[in-house]
């Protein structure tokens, strides 16, 4: 087992800064051929005719637009706008985009690096015609202003490109496009600003992406590929989990370099005994090194984020509750990894609707007997908090109240129990009053003492809260609760209780969507889900409580989350239906067992 203190941060990739120099001799060559044999051959010796053409038909908006986009390259500018997007992401982000943040500022820092000693060589005077800006006492090659905007902008393009996996797909391309436009139109404006010459302009943008194309692959891209987005993000048919058998993905990855995991272990719920357990079974698996990282208050996935960056791993272990899995499946989801949980929390509803055996170790040895299936997870966006996801659930109300009420010290020592306790103190709290929006809908105006957005449906005990839920849907289902007394609470326990019997577990779609136990429960079910509160609302994600506010908006990721099951045997006639024709359709990629469903109640 190593500590993650065991390996030099970034081994094995920040070796690519050494390319920095080599792009340096790499620049300072092609400066000397322009300005040497090159400079009497074609198109070098064409560009001051270009220039000339350019300074004579000057006018109109073009010349106030080049004059914006040259200040907007400008030195001072480009040091402004870097620390406030580096600030901006480390404040938003809570200091996880420090990775990022330090590769945006280097890409910025080495561009210019390199540009100052290529001028420092390579000799150019500016182009023989009239001069908009004032010309700085260094070569016209390569453009500084051009090198700069392709750093900062380009940078910008990159991180919108690789972090943005989760939002919507044409604002993520809008925004990288844009990005990617500015430093072409600063490089056509210094050209018409008679600043520089075209062949400096190609050379300004030739050090940003050389520059780009480094720091990348120094502090952004793992040791080896990611799957294509289309493979994370394609659509999984509803009721059926896409899988990869373990001795697929065993000889997809036999290469020992690869059988790397990360372990991430709350301290509490992983005693060292426990820890022992699971360090045998990733041995036994084939997953001989390991990196352990442990969770805390301000860290609830430890230095997961840093590990999976630095060390790319075959596998991450989490052993924890549901709050610890969130943390992780949030860093997860869209890279391909494989997640594996050992369910030792207080709830473990992720584990139990997947269902994995109760005992720790036990599920992580059943799981890591089976498959691999992508399951979806939900992205939740909500003032005060910004953005996160969920794999089990999030609500407001009554659920969140009674989770913020639960003491620690009891959830140690009743386990789940403690949150019964904490209900029985909120029965009597006021009804909310909400709008909720589906798929971009009418908005329909309600009252609740909960609402609760799932992308599973049974909480403890089995209890089928959203009996429809799956986590391979490509949807979330959301109940509203608003039973009018005592009455109306037992109607619905009566209600939920009636589904757990036999032939009653399995509904169909669509079976409970609409109204139950005489209007107390309500049930919905849609890809994005727009939630309003007239008054400020306590919140909670998985059981981490996310503070009170007046929005809760949810949008699927489907199939996004790549997760370690136990191969499974159905056992009703409905199960063994539909796994005949998940073997018939999964028969191409070669599985032999379709992965295990979420139960229905």
């Amino acid at each position: 087992m190593r500590s993650e203190r065991s390996r030099p941060a970034g081994q094995g990739r920040l070796s690519a800064l050494w390319l920095l120099p080599l792009q340096t001799v790499l620049m300072v060559g092609v400066g000397l051929m322009v300005t040497g044999p090159l400079a009497d051959q074609w198109p070098v010796s064409a560009e001051e005719g270009i220039s000339r053409a350019l300074a004579a038909h000057r006018g109109g908006p073009a010349t106030p637009f080049s004059d914006w986009l040259s200040l907007l390259a400008g030195t001072q500018s480009v040091i402004a706008l870097t620390f406030l997007a580096v600030a901006a992401m480390l404040a938003f982000s809570r200091g996880r985009w420090l990775r990022e943040a330090v590769f945006l500022a280097g890409a910025v820092a080495a561009q210019s690096a390199v540009f100052l000693l290529v001028t420092m060589v390579v000799e150019r005077s500016r182009p023989h015609v009239p001069q908009l800006d004032a010309a700085p006492p260094t070569s016209s090659f390569p453009s500084g202003h051009v090198g700069a905007s392709v750093a900062l902008f380009g940078g910008l393009a990159v991180l919108a490109a690789l972090r943005m996996r989760g939002e919507r797909r044409w604002l993520r391309h809008a925004l990288v496009t844009t990005l990617l436009l500015i430093p072409l139109l600063v490089a056509f404006s210094r050209v018409y600003r008679g600043m520089h010459h075209p062949s400096d302009v190609v050379g300004g943008l030739l050090n940003g992406a050389c520059t780009l194309l480094v720091m990348t692959h120094a502090l952004l891209l793992p040791a080896r590929p990611r799957p294509p987005a289309h493979a994370v993000f394609g659509a999984v048919p509803a009721g059926r989990l896409p899988t990869q058998s373990l001795p697929a993905a065993r000889a997809a990855s036999h290469d020992g370099a690869a059988r790397r995991a990360v372990v991430v272990r709350h301290p509490h719920g992983c005693g060292a005994e426990l820890a022992e357990r699971v360090e045998d079974i990733l041995r036994h698996h084939g997953y001989a090194d390991q990196t352990w990282t442990a969770t805390s208050a301000e860290h609830a996935a430890g230095s997961l984020g840093e590990r999976i960056a630095e060390e790319d791993p075959a596998l991450v272990v989490v052993c924890g509750g549901d709050g610890t899995v969130r943390a992780c499946a949030d860093l997860l989801a869209g890279t391909g990894i494989p997640l594996a949980v050992v369910p030792c929390g207080t709830g473990n509803l992720l584990a139990r609707n997947l269902r994995l055996p109760a005992d720790p170790a036990a599920a992580l040895e059943a799981a890591l007997s089976g498959q691999t299936a992508r399951i979806d997870v939900g992205r939740i966006r909500a003032d005060g908090f910004g953005s996160g996801r969920f794999t089990v659930m999030a609500g407001a109300g009554f659920d969140a109240a009674m989770v913020a009420d639960a003491s620690e010290r009891v959830k140690q020592r009743l386990g789940w129990a403690a949150y019964v306790l904490s209900a029985a103190r909120h029965l009597g709290d006021p009804r909310m009053r909400l709008s909720i929006r589906l798929d971009g809908g009418p908005v329909r105006e309600r009252r609740a003492r909960m609402v609760v957005i799932g992308n599973v449906g049974s909480l403890q005990g089995g209890l089928p809260l959203l009996p429809d839920a799956r986590p391979d849907s490509g949807r979330l289902d959301v109940v509203l609760v608003d039973p009018g007394g005592v009455r109306g609470w037992l109607a619905a326990a009566k209600h939920l209780g009636a589904r757990m019997l036999p032939g009653r577990a399995e509904p169909g779609p669509g079976g409970t969507y609409g109204t139950a136990a005489g209007g107390a429960l309500e049930y919905f079910s849609a890809v994005r889900i727009d939630i309003r509160f007239a008054r400020p609302q306590p919140r909670e994600l998985d059981g981490d409580v996310i503070g009170a506010g007046t929005r809760l908006n949810a949008e699927v990721e489907p199939g996004a989350l790549r997760i370690w099951l136990p191969p499974r045997t159905p056992s009703t006639p409905a199960e063994q239906g539909r796994s005949a024709v998940a073997r018939g359709t999964a028969g191409d990629a070669g599985c032999s067992e379709p992965a295990p469903h979420a139960p229905g109640g």
